[in-house]
């Protein structure tokens, strides 16, 4: 009996590990790790980059145009969770987005250079945009 109980609580330890590590995006199914390049569109010399927010973001690596004027669109889509908390760390931005909409944020040519970091304010879910 207690054989069983120590086995019973091993394989739910595992599928709870293997859930949290799913769910914190070290599983990227179906993502291009390289890379998404169809979130970006460029009009009137600006740059224009769509992510969704809604378990998670989407894309989660983005390339775009280094040194060019930018808006970041984060649509939501009936987004409660954590998504919704949305942390910029280079630009110094957190905001709380609506739970349907579109939330534009500028960034500047001299900040769009490098590897810019999107994340919820818990860290689980984020986003890459690798200013090339």
């Amino acid at each position: 009996m207690n054989k069983a109980i120590f086995i019973s609580i091993g394989i739910s330890a595992l599928l709870v590990g293997g859930m949290f590590w799913f769910v914190s995006g070290n599983i990227d199914v179906g993502a291009n790790a390289a890379g998404d390049t169809s979130a970006v569109s460029i009009s009137d010399g600006k740059q224009f980059i769509d992510v969704s927010a809604k378990g998670g973001y989407s894309p989660r690596v983005i390339l775009a145009k280094a040194g060019t004027p930018t808006i970041l669109r984060v649509k939501t889509s009936g987004t409660f969770d954590c998504s919704a908390s949305l942390v910029i760390p280079k630009l110094s931005y957190q905001k709380f987005l609506q739970p349907s909409g579109t939330e534009e944020i500028a960034i500047s040519a001299e900040q769009a250079q490098g590897t810019m970091q999107g994340l919820c304010s818990m860290g689980m879910y984020n986003f890459q945009i690798k200013f090339q």
